[in-house]
C-alpha cells in the first residue's frame, strides 16, 4: 500500500487561533505527519470547537469586506478525502455574496481549445471576496494525467506554467491558500463502502471515483510529481491529515484563519425599527392565494 508523502511543514502567517481547554486533551499526544488510531474528539467538544471557529470566520469575512482583501482556497486531495465537508462548514455561516463556492464540471468543447488556466479566471476574486475552488486547475496534474485526458505536452506544459500563474496572482494581490486532503487506502475504502450503502451520499461516486480507486498508486505518483513542480513559496501546499473527519475539519479551518492576520469588525447588535403604523391595509382572502400542503 502507497500513502501520500507528507509536503514540508510551512510556518503560518500568523498566530493559530486559540483552542478552546476542552479540546486540549485530544490534541496532546498528535504527532504531526504521522497516521494513528487517535482518540475520537467527542461531538459536544467537536460542536463546541466548530462554532468558535466558525464566528471567528465571521470576523474573517467582515475583515476580507472592509479591507478589499482577495482570497482564493484551493481544496485537492483523492476522492472521499474530506474536501467537500470541510467546504460546507467554512461555507454556511458566511456570506454567499462575499464567499462563494466554485466546483467547474467538465470543460466544453470550446474550454478545451482555450489556454487552460482561461476557463477559471472569471471566478477569481474581486475585492472584498473569498472564493472556495473545490478542485482547481490541479486536475491536470491529476486525475487528467492518471485517466489519460492531457497529452503529455500539455501536462508537461502545466507542470512548467503552474508556479508562473500562481505566482502572477499573488503579485496582483490576491491570497493563494491551497490545501491538500490526505487519507489511506483503508479509510478511503471505509468511506466509499459507506456511500454504496448509504442512498443519499451513492451520489458522490462517480464512475471515475471508482476508476481512480483501482489506480490508487498512480494517483500517488502523480501527487508527488505536482508536489515537486507546485509548492512555492509563494503558495505552498498545506497538507490536511483527512483520516479523521472532525479532525480535519477543525484543523484547517483553524489553520486558514491562521493565514490571513484579521481584526474583529462584525457589525454592532441592530436595533429594529419601529413597525409602519396600520394605514387601513387589508389583506386579500386567503382563498385567494395557493399554498403548500400541509402534510405535517
Amino acid at each position: 500500500m502507497a500513502e501520500d508523502l507528507e509536503a514540508e511543514e510551512v510556518q503560518p502567517k500568523s498566530e493559530d487561533v486559540e483552542q478552546h481547554p476542552i479540546l486540549d486533551r485530544y490534541h496532546a499526544d498528535d504527532q504531526p505527519g504521522e497516521r494513528s488510531d487517535k482518540q475520537k474528539i467527542p461531538r459536544k467538544a467537536y460542536e463546541k470547537e466548530l462554532a468558535h471557529l466558525q464566528i471567528e470566520l465571521i470576523k474573517l469575512q467582515e475583515w476580507v469586506k472592509s479591507q478589499g482583501l482577495k482570497v482564493v482556497v484551493l481544496f485537492e486531495g483523492r476522492d472521499a478525502a474530506g474536501k467537500g465537508g470541510v467546504i460546507k462548514r467554512i461555507s454556511e455561516s458566511l456570506n454567499p455574496r462575499i464567499c462563494r463556492v466554485e466546483a467547474l464540471g467538465v470543460p466544453t468543447e470550446r474550454e478545451k481549445t482555450q489556454w487552460y488556466f482561461q476557463r477559471y479566471v472569471p471566478y477569481l476574486p474581486a475585492a472584498g471576496e473569498m472564493v472556495l475552488f473545490d478542485r482547481s486547475w490541479y486536475n491536470r496534474a491529476l486525475v487528467e494525467r492518471v485517466m489519460g485526458f492531457c497529452t503529455e505536452a500539455e501536462y508537461q506544459e502545466f507542470l512548467r506554467s503552474c508556479p508562473d500563474f500562481e505566482r502572477m496572482l499573488v503579485r496582483s494581490g490576491i491570497i493563494l491558500i491551497k490545501y491538500w486532503f490526505s487519507v489511506s487506502d483503508e479509510e478511503q475504502e471505509r468511506r466509499f463502502q459507506s456511500r454504496i450503502a448509504t442512498p443519499t451520499k451513492r451520489w458522490k461516486l462517480s464512475p471515475m471515483d471508482l476508476e481512480s480507486r483501482s489506480r490508487w498508486i498512480e494517483y500517488s505518483i502523480a501527487k508527488d510529481v505536482m508536489f515537486n513542480h507546485t509548492d512555492i513559496k509563494q503558495a505552498p501546499w498545506f497538507v490536511v491529515d483527512a483520516d479523521n473527519k472532525k479532525r480535519a475539519r477543525l484543523n484547517c479551518i483553524s489553520h486558514l484563519l491562521s493565514m490571513i492576520p484579521y481584526e474583529d469588525r462584525t457589525p454592532p447588535p441592530i436595533d429594529l425599527p419601529a413597525r409602519q403604523t396600520d394605514i387601513g391595509y387589508v389583506r386579500p382572502p386567503m382563498g385567494e392565494q395557493t399554498f403548500v400542503p400541509d402534510k405535517y
